[in-house]
């Protein structure tokens, strides 16, 4: 082995033994006297609010889409052709406001056809009727047997039961012929016309539709955990429900008229309406509204800030300053949400919550309170 290499060796080992021995009789002289390097942290400096009691008002918000009360695709009853369109697209109606006329010179035949046949068979009822009557007074002279009287008679009724038959056609026609006037069914408005005077029209032509603007209905969902409310409030009276459209301020109120039978299982939604007067026309079909009612109110409920609930797996809880000055766990039910607040249930109402400095805690953690208690606002918007 070379002298260099034995060199190095010796050199090496009396680094480790010297490491060694200061590791175990100096190393305890690399902290200050009186300092540890991994001393006991001190208190956590924390904010706390003291919980509020108050009516909280439980405000649903959805979005909503506009929809008729009532729409009619009118399609004529016959085949025909137009004669006159009445009406212009765009234009409002009232109910039996004339539309449409239809080529009606063959039901105006048939009617008239009709009418004559009926005139026939009241003549010929009035004959058998007087022969009948004339055979019963020969019969009471005995002039004529009863056999003969007999016979009258049964010609009266067949006479009288063809001119109900002719009168029922002839209604029929009349039916048939009222085909060719069309009518609106409801007041509302007229959309466009896909017909002209001379067209060519059978009872799978569209000709146009009505519908209904005023009154006009808001349809949107609510979750189900809202039904309850939304039940009791109803029975209660009339739910007022406000919409707003998201190019406009302008709110406009109706009334919940509507919550449907069943529960959708796989969204967890209700279906409910709500109908609004419309006579200037501010709603129109098929418009995305903001829906907003006011289903019950919370009555003297617990309010704290949402920034001092904390939700994980063990829950929901918040963190307490007791009497001596430690964090401690209360758990909370989250009752509703309102903006940066929120009523809970599980406070008593006169605890310390912390609401900064939280994220340092651990249960049983001591604390410093950074300023004096202070309340929530008084003027916390109601939602």
């Amino acid at each position: 082995m070379k002298k260099s290499t034995i060199v190095t060796l010796v050199a090496t080992a009396a680094i480790l033994g010297f490491s060694g021995w200061y590791m175990q009789n100096g190393g305890h002289h690399a902290a200050p006297a009186g300092k540890q390097a991994h001393g006991p942290q001190g208190p956590t400096t924390v904010s706390v609010v003291a919980p509020q009691r108050r009516d909280v008002p439980v405000v649903l918000q959805a979005n909503g889409t506009v929809t008729p009360i009532s729409t009619v695709d009118l399609h004529p009853q016959t085949t025909s052709t137009i004669v006159r369109v009445h009406i212009k697209e765009g234009q409002f109606v009232k109910a039996g406001d004339l539309m449409f006329s239809l080529d009606d010179r063959s039901a105006r035949a048939n009617v008239e056809k009709a009418a004559a046949q009926v005139a026939r068979d009241r003549a010929a009822l009035a004959d058998v009727e007087r022969q009948y009557q004339r055979a019963e007074d020969l019969l009471a002279q005995k002039y004529v047997a009863q056999g003969a009287v007999d016979t009258l008679k049964s010609q009266v009724e067949a006479a009288r039961a063809v001119l109900a038959a002719d009168l029922a056609a002839a209604s029929a026609v009349g039916v048939d012929a009222s085909y060719n006037i069309i009518r609106a069914p409801m007041s509302g408005r007229v959309g466009a016309i896909n017909v002209y005077a001379g067209s060519l029209v059978q009872m799978s032509t569209s000709l146009t539709t009505v519908t209904q603007l005023d009154p006009i209905n808001v349809a949107f969902t609510l979750p189900e955990s809202a039904l309850g409310g939304l039940l009791e409030a109803q029975q209660r009276g009339a739910v007022p429900v406000r919409v707003t459209q998201p190019a406009s301020d302008k709110e406009l109120t109706g009334a919940l008229s509507f919550i449907d039978s069943t529960v959708d299982p796989v969204a967890g939604v209700i279906r409910v309406k709500a109908e609004f007067d419309n006579k200037v026309t501010s709603l129109w079909p098929g418009q995305y509204v903001n829906a907003q009612l006011v289903s019950h109110v919370l009555q003297g409920a617990t309010v704290i800030p949402q920034n001092a609930i904390i939700s994980n797996t063990q829950g929901t809880f918040v963190y307490a300053v007791d009497g001596d000055q430690s964090a401690q766990v209360v758990h909370i039910k989250r009752l509703h949400a309102f903006g940066e607040f929120a009523a809970v249930s599980g406070l008593k109402g006169n605890e310390k919550v912390i609401v900064d400095g939280k994220q340092n805690l651990r249960p049983g953690g001591k604390v410093r309170i950074a300023s004096a208690d202070k309340a929530l606002d008084a003027t916390v918007t109601k939602g």
